[in-house]
């Protein structure tokens, strides 16, 4: 005969521990999800801005020049220019980017007609060119001086939106100024009831 001490959980003991453990996984997933969230904002926000000024910094620092080419949805590539006389080889692929899957280049509605800068309306997701009487230019192309030109050698600025849809207040944006090839960052906010991109 069995003493009672030594008797093992009872089948119900043991569904009460689990029906715990699960609602405690479960609420916490639940608390952490809006974190979870914010860390995909940062990390496209913060890889975006990284590889634009790494490049610009590698271009003054190398003397060289490199493209870098933003395509939605979320891709970025990275092509080193290299000079020759009478004609530059054609550009090489040296690096490509992705931001996490649920971040995008885009625009969302809501987003201020002011766009960061001045540069365009805030309509076009990657809206370089700025100046050139274009626009919608997906690409720049940093130079040894540290600027930010076309390819036919006019100063290149503009601006590219990242958000996640249909969560307006995750958007990003990062703008170029061709001259100097100055970055700079933004967010959106609602300041007074009307949406504006703040300098972050």
């Amino acid at each position: 005969m069995t003493l009672r001490k030594h008797r093992g959980f009872s089948l119900l003991e043991l569904l009460i521990v689990i029906a715990i453990g699960l609602t405690m996984a479960g609420i916490t997933s639940m608390a952490l999800m809006p974190l979870f969230k914010q860390n995909h904002v940062d990390q496209a926000y913060d890889l975006t801005m990284g590889v634009i000024r790494n490049y610009r910094n590698q271009s003054i620092t190398n003397s060289k020049r490199y493209i870098l080419t933003f395509t939605a949805p979320r891709t970025i590539t990275v092509q080193y220019w290299g000079v020759a006389v009478p004609v530059s080889p054609p550009p090489v692929t040296v690096a490509t980017y992705v931001l996490p899957q649920d971040m995008s280049f885009a625009v969302q509605a809501g987003f201020p007609a002011a766009a960061p800068d001045s540069f365009g309306t805030g309509g076009t997701a990657i809206d370089f060119g700025q100046g050139l009487g274009l626009g919608s230019l997906a690409s720049i192309m940093f130079m040894p001086d540290g600027s930010s030109q076309d390819t036919l050698g006019n100063f290149n600025s503009g601006v590219l939106y990242i958000t996640r849809p249909a969560d307006l207040y995750s958007s990003r944006a990062i703008d170029v100024w061709g001259a100097t090839g100055r970055i700079r960052g933004w967010r959106l906010y609602n300041q007074g009831g009307s949406n504006k991109w703040v300098q972050q």
